[in-house]
C-alpha cells in the first residue's frame, strides 16, 4: 500500500531548508511506496528584501516536474510566521481536505504549526501523525512559532521531530515534553548535481559574464541577507584580505544580496569592500555552476545555523568550506575545511591560508564527496515515515 505523505510549507521562497526538504520529497516520490504532495500556507514571499513568487522558485518547479501535487492558500508569507488567527476560513477547510487525505503529516520548520493548531481550534483537524522537521540550532528566534511548537507537542497534535543535526535535536529538546519521538537525519546533497567542472568551458563563461579575471582567487558567500548569516562580517573580512590580495573576487548571492538593497548597500560602506571586485548577484538559478568557479565557500553566520548545506554543495564542487562555528558545521566540514572565530582578520587569515595550499584542500574536498551523498538522508526520511504511518496503524 502506497503511503500518503502531505509537507506543509510556510511558502515558497530562497532558503536551505526548502532546498533539503524539496530535495527530500523528489526523492521519496520518486523512490516508490510513497506518494508526496505539498500544502503551501502562501503564494508568495516578501522576505529578505525580495518579493518571491511560489510559482517562480526552483524548488516550486522541481516539485511539479517532478509530479508532486502541490496546493498554495493565499497568504502572503513574510519575515513573521503566518499567525493562526490569520487563516480564513476557506483555507481551512481546503487545508483540512488536504490532511485528511494523507497517511502523514510532514511540516518543514515549526512555523505551519499555526496552521494545524487554527484547524484544530475550529475543530477541524484530522487525525493525522504530523512530525515536525526542524532545521534551526537557535528556536528562540523562531517567534512565536516556538510556542506553536510546543503547544502542539504537550496536547498531542505534534507526534514527532525530525532534526537535521544534532545541535538542532540539543537546542529544540529543552522546548519540549519529554518522551516525544526525537530523530536527528543528518544533511546530504545530490552530488550527481554538486560536482567539479566536466570542463572549462563553463567556468571560463561565468566568470566572464560576472566580470571576474579567469585566474582570479573567488571567496564565495551563498546566503540571503539577513542578520542570521551576518554579510557585514562577511564583507569585513573581504575588505581585510582584499588589501592584501589585490587579485581575489568575493561573489555574494541570495535573496536581499544585490547592490539595489539600501540595507546591503550600507554594509558595504561600513566594511569599505572594494566594488570593483564585490559581486552581490541576488537569486540565482545556477548555484552548482557558482560553487565549480569558488576556491572557497564561506559561512560567517552569527546563529541559528544548523547543518549549512552551502558547505557540503560548495565541497563537493571541489571548495574549501571555511566557516563560523555556529550547529553542525564545524563537525560537518571536518578533514576538508576551516574553523574560524566571528573575527574578520582570522576569517581573512584562513581564506589566505587555503588559497596557499589550494590543491591539498580541493582534493580533500573532492575525497569526501561519497560521504556527503543525499542517498542515506533519503533513505532515513523514509524510514521515519514509514514509523509513523505503522504507529497510526497500530492505534487504529
Amino acid at each position: 500500500m502506497t503511503l500518503r505523505v502531505l509537507s506543509l510549507y510556510e511558502g515558497f521562497f530562497a532558503g536551505g531548508a526548502r532546498i533539503l526538504h524539496s530535495d527530500v520529497v523528489a526523492g521519496l516520490h520518486a523512490g516508490g511506496g510513497q506518494a508526496h504532495a505539498v500544502l503551501s500556507l502562501s503564494a508568495q514571499a516578501r522576505r529578505d528584501a525580495t518579493v518571491q513568487f511560489a510559482h517562480d522558485d526552483p524548488r516550486y518547479r522541481r516539485l511539479a516536474a517532478a509530479g508532486v501535487e502541490i496546493t498554495a492558500l493565499g497568504g502572503t508569507a513574510g519575515a513573521d510566521p503566518m499567525d493562526p488567527s490569520s487563516f480564513r476560513e476557506l483555507d481551512l477547510h481546503r487545508a483540512a481536505e488536504a490532511i485528511s487525505q494523507a497517511d502523514v503529516v510532514l511540516s518543514l520548520k515549526e512555523q505551519p504549526l499555526g496552521l494545524l493548531l487554527a484547524l484544530r481550534a475550529h475543530g477541524l483537524m484530522p487525525s493525522v501523525p504530523v512530525a515536525a522537521c526542524l532545521h534551526r540550532s537557535d528556536p528562540t528566534h523562531s517567534g512565536p512559532a516556538l510556542g506553536w511548537l510546543r503547544e502542539a507537542a504537550e496536547t498531542g497534535l505534534l507526534t514527532a521531530t525530525t532534526s537535521c543535526a544534532r545541535s538542532t535535536d540539543e537546542a529544540y529538546a529543552q522546548h519540549l515534553p519529554f518522551g516525544l519521538d526525537r530523530r536527528v537525519v543528518p544533511n546530504g546533497i545530490d552530488i550527481d548535481v554538486f560536482g567539479p567542472a566536466a570542463d572549462d568551458f563553463e567556468c571560463i563563461a561565468l566568470r566572464a559574464s560576472i566580470g571576474i579575471p579567469l585566474d582570479a582567487p573567488v571567496v564565495l558567500l551563498a546566503a540571503r541577507f539577513d542578520a542570521m548569516k551576518d554579510p557585514g562580517l562577511f564583507l569585513r573580512a573581504a575588505a581585510r584580505h582584499a588589501a592584501a590580495r589585490p587579485d581575489a573576487h568575493y561573489v555574494l548571492c541570495g535573496a536581499g544580496m544585490t547592490h539595489d538593497n539600501a540595507g546591503f548597500a550600507s554594509l558595504m560602506m561600513d566594511a569599505a569592500a572594494p566594488a570593483d571586485r564585490v559581486h552581490a548577484l541576488g537569486i540565482r538559478g545556477d548555484m552548482p555552476a557558482l560553487y565549480r568557479i569558488a576556491d572557497i565557500v564561506a559561512l560567517t553566520s552569527a546563529f541559528g545555523e544548523a547543518s549549512p548545506l552551502c558547505l557540503l554543495e560548495g565541497a563537493a564542487s571541489g571548495a574549501t568550506p571555511v566557516t563560523t562555528d555556529v550547529g553542525d558545521a564545524a563537525q560537518s566540514v571536518e578533514g576538508f575545511g576551516l574553523v574560524t572565530p566571528r573575527d574578520p582578520d582570522a576569517i581573512a587569515a584562513a581564506w589566505e591560508a587555503v588559497l596557499h595550499d589550494r590543491a591539498s584542500y580541493r582534493d580533500a574536498a573532492l575525497a569526501a564527496r561519497p560521504s556527503l551523498s543525499r542517498g542515506r538522508m533519503i533513505d532515513e526520511y523514509r524510514l521515519a515515515i514509514e514509523s509513523l504511518a505503522e504507529r497510526r496503524r497500530l492505534a487504529a
